[in-house]
C-alpha cells in the first residue's frame, strides 16, 4: 500500500474534532481514496501548534518509513506568531529538500494560506506570496488557500474563528482531493 503523509498543524490535525481519526481532512481524502479504488493509506502527521520550525524538528520521523506523497500544509502559526515570512519560507524549503533528498521519485503537494487583503505591509506581502514562490521553485502542485470557502464563515468554524467544524472539514477535503488526485 503507497502512503501519503499529510503533513502539518493543527488545521491538518483535525483540532478540536470529536472525532479528528474520522472528521479531520486526511480521514476524509482517505474516504475518497477507499471510494476510487486507490491503494493508498492516508497519514495524518498534523501536530497542533506547529510553526515550520517544529514541523522541520520533527520531520525525519515521518521518514523513517516509506512516502509516496507528501503534503505539506504548514505556516499559518508562523504568520500568527509574528514570524519572519523569509524565515518560514526557508523551512518550508528545507522540508521539500529534505523529502526529496529521502525519497527521490516523492509527489509533493504544497497546501497554502492567505492573508485578506486588507491586512497591510510588507510583511502581509510577502507572506502572500510565499506559497507561490516555493510551488514555482519546486515544480510543485499548489492548492492557493486551504481554507477557501471556510475561512470566515462563522457556521463552518470553531468559536476560536479560525479551527474549522466537521462540516468545513468536509469543503477542505473537495478542495484538497482535485489537486491531489493527479499526483495517485
Amino acid at each position: 500500500m503507497k502512503r501519503i503523509v499529510f503533513f502539518g498543524d493543527s488545521l491538518t490535525a483535525g483540532y478540536g474534532l470529536h472525532r479528528p481519526d474520522e472528521q479531520s481532512f486526511p480521514a476524509l481524502i482517505q474516504r475518497e481514496l477507499d471510494a476510487a479504488g486507490l491503494d493508498y493509506l492516508s497519514v495524518n502527521a498534523g501536530v497542533s501548534g506547529d510553526t515550520s520550525a517544529s514541523g522541520l524538528s520533527r520531520l525525519t520521523y515521518w521518514l523513517s518509513q516509506p512516502v509516496d506523497v507528501f503534503v505539506l500544509e504548514l505556516g499559518a502559526n508562523d504568520l500568527l506568531r509574528g514570524l519572519a515570512p523569509a524565515g518560514t519560507k526557508r523551512n518550508l524549503q528545507a522540508i521539500i529538500d529534505m523529502v526529496k533528498g529521502r525519497f527521490p521519485s516523492v509527489k509533493l503537494l504544497l497546501l497554502g494560506m492567505q492573508l485578506p487583503l486588507w491586512v497591510p505591509g510588507q510583511r502581509a506581502a510577502e507572506f502572500r506570496q510565499l506559497y507561490q514562490d516555493l510551488a514555482n521553485k519546486n515544480k510543485i502542485p499548489l492548492l492557493p488557500f486551504l481554507l477557501d470557502g471556510v475561512a470566515g464563515i462563522k457556521h463552518l468554524n470553531m468559536h476560536d474563528g479560525v479551527h474549522p467544524l466537521a462540516e468545513g472539514y468536509h469543503i477542505i477535503a473537495a478542495g484538497v482531493w482535485p489537486v491531489l488526485r493527479p499526483l495517485l
